[in-house]
């Protein structure tokens, strides 16, 4: 899509000079008036963005990392990846429309869906509460944007696994 919006911490490499040139800026990471110790790798991706460097998906890399293997790390994982994704997606607002389209789309998606999801998760369970019938559509529109969603993505990547993203979305 002409550029990657996360370049994961064990599989990013950067020039050293385009590195040293954002280095004080990414070590000196805020939020709103904090210091911020969490999505350094998504943040990094940011400032290079934004200082005009390309990022890359190259699908031959091979990298090794330590992932949780219980439940109770992983979710805190994917909070912080969370977090990560809301405050980041602010900071590269002004980048968007100068990348493509579809990633574009892709980043609005990954922002407003969980919300999205969460309120038609609450409508479902107050029509279930006070109806005592299954939000059939609700679950039916959420799999069809999902399925949609994927398959664009699939197609545009000409890599019709991403197909198999709609499960873990």
């Amino acid at each position: 899509f002409g550029a990657v919006m996360c370049c994961c911490g064990p599989c990013a490499m950067y020039r050293r000079t385009a590195l040293t040139m954002l280095l004080d800026q990414y070590e000196t990471q805020m939020f709103r008036g904090k210091r911020s110790d969490f999505g350094e790798d998504r943040h990094l991706t940011i400032l290079m963005l934004k200082a005009g460097f390309r990022t890359e998906y190259v699908p031959t890399a091979i990298a090794a990392t330590v992932v949780p293997n219980k439940l109770r790390p992983y979710l805190r994982q994917q909070l912080r990846w969370a977090r990560s994704t809301f405050r980041d997606t602010l900071l590269a607002m002004n980048l968007l429309p100068g990348l493509d389209r579809f990633l574009t789309l892709d980043v609005i998606g990954q922002n407003l869906g969980p919300l999205l999801l969460a309120l038609s998760v609450l409508t479902g369970l107050a029509q279930f509460a006070l109806t005592g019938t299954v939000p059939w559509w609700t679950c039916l529109m959420i799999a069809s944007m999902t399925m949609i969603r994927c398959s664009v993505a699939a197609v545009r990547a000409r890599q019709f696994r991403f197909i198999g993203f709609s499960l873990h979305t």
